[in-house]
């Protein structure tokens, strides 16, 4: 959803060789400044927008954001973050107004202090704030104590917005229990907002949309109190595969649980995670693929397309290119080797590479009715192994299944959802109920 730009510093490198060896599970050292990591999964970017240009006079029909508070922890900090119309980066203001962050043109990052957090009321209450103006690729914070943010000088000049990583036990944040909802509201297409869990799980959180038809939409999101059911399933899991599950779960130097990341997340941090797990299943891919169709359901105009293993790619009927055997990091992300989306690519392929990606990624090629993608019901995903654990297991304890787990978690057979996703337009409220909806 959100729109990155590669940033490298040399401190990345040294910082995924020391962590390599981090112990099961990693334990978080919260550093300062100097022991960030800068990538762009990270960072988020000026961009340049034509909204107003194209639409003229913009109305903005305000949007409220309400807390309901069900968490029975420490005090609970909002921080709010994006591109408004203009692609210029703010962040939300304790005084309602979009605050810019501003580097100054520093290549060291400048730790922001404006005042930034704004603070929930206690547990069994709700607290509301309104958006001053439309947002993209915006995140919707809540955490437990506070985070640091940083701005630092881009390539171009303008500033860049540092968040708080998740894959770095390091981090100057990495000790406060945090999580986030992902949102894009815009005059012409109106709200989309979900819960992601593709990178990690943090803090529990679920959402209630209401538009102004008043349409409601709901995803209750993990159960309360959930991260050290599904760290201990991990375990479980790693005991019975030995394939690391249980390295995923960060806590700590207490061994409480303050989030689990996800498979491709972890593997910025060891490359090697898992790399042979896949192996064996491609090849049966391979060789059933190669004596009959996989037909995708391209759920377009294209419709059915056959698709066969010639050699060593997969090609599909009126596709532009073909798919070489994936990686597993390739399965993991979605985005990288066959499932890398290039901008010549033809309206086929690019609807072949999400659902050939979900398929790999839930194991529901070599099962009955695989041949079909997407054919089968959520309840055949992940039931045979190699497949995603960290998906199997998140979608259980989600209270309603839905959730991104990956980031083609909305592929499914027409008539189902497991994406975790609010969308509309002329949105009214949108609720989030942190700490959990009752189960």
């Amino acid at each position: 959803m959100r729109a990155f730009f590669n940033l490298a510093v040399a401190s990345a490198t040294a910082f995924f060789a020391s962590t390599i060896a981090a112990p099961t599970p990693i334990v978080v050292t919260p550093g300062d400044k100097g022991d960030l990591v800068i990538t762009k999964e990270n960072t988020l970017n000026h961009t340049v927008s034509n909204q107003t240009a194209t639409f003229g006079i913009k109305e903005y029909n305000p949007l409220k954001i309400s807390f309901v508070n069900n968490f029975g922890g420490g005090q609970l900090n909002v921080y709010v973050t994006g591109n408004d119309p203009s692609g210029a980066i703010v962040m939300l203001s304790s005084d309602g107004t979009w605050y810019h962050p501003n580097a100054a043109g520093s290549a060291v990052p400048v730790l922001i202090e404006a005042n930034i957090a704004l603070p929930m009321g206690p547990q069994g209450e709700t607290t509301e704030f309104t958006l001053p103006d439309y947002i993209s690729s915006g995140r919707i914070w809540v955490a437990e104590g506070v985070l640091q943010f940083y701005t630092v000088a881009a390539a171009d000049g303008t500033s860049q917005l540092v968040e708080p990583s998740a894959a770095n036990p390091s981090d100057p944040s990495a000790g406060v229990n945090w999580g986030f909802v992902e949102l894009t509201n815009t005059q012409e297409g109106g709200i989309y907002a979900n819960i992601s869990f593709v990178d990690f799980v943090g803090l529990v959180m679920g959402m209630t949309l209401t538009l102004a038809s008043g349409q409601s939409q709901e995803v209750k999101g993990l159960q309360q109190n959930s991260l050290e059911t599904i760290c201990q399933e991990l375990r479980d899991q790693a005991s019975l595969d030995g394939q690391g599950w249980d390295k995923l779960c960060v806590t700590d130097a207490n061994g409480k649980p303050l989030r689990i990341l996800a498979p491709n997340l972890y593997q910025s941090i060891d490359p090697f995670f898992q790399e042979t797990y896949y192996n064996d299943y491609i090849e049966q891919v391979w060789q059933k693929y190669a004596n009959e169709d996989l037909t995708i359901n391209t759920q377009a105009a294209a419709g059915n397309v056959a698709c066969r293993v010639n050699g060593e790619e997969i090609t599909c009927a009126g596709d532009n290119r073909g798919y070489m055997r994936p990686t597993i990091a390739d399965i993991w992300g979605c985005n990288s080797g066959p499932f890398a989306i290039e901008a010549a690519d033809n309206d086929v392929h690019r609807a072949v590479v999400p659902r050939l990606c979900a398929a790999f990624f839930r194991s529901t090629l070599l099962v009955d009715g695989g041949n079909l993608q997407p054919g089968l019901a959520n309840n055949m995903y992940y039931t045979v192994d190699p497949t995603n654990h960290y998906s199997r297991i998140l979608h259980k304890h989600e209270i309603d299944g839905k959730g991104y787990t990956f980031s083609y978690d909305d592929v499914n057979p027409d008539g189902e959802n497991q994406a975790g996703v609010v969308a509309g337009l002329q949105p009214q409220v949108l609720q989030l109920t942190v700490g959990g909806f009752p189960s």
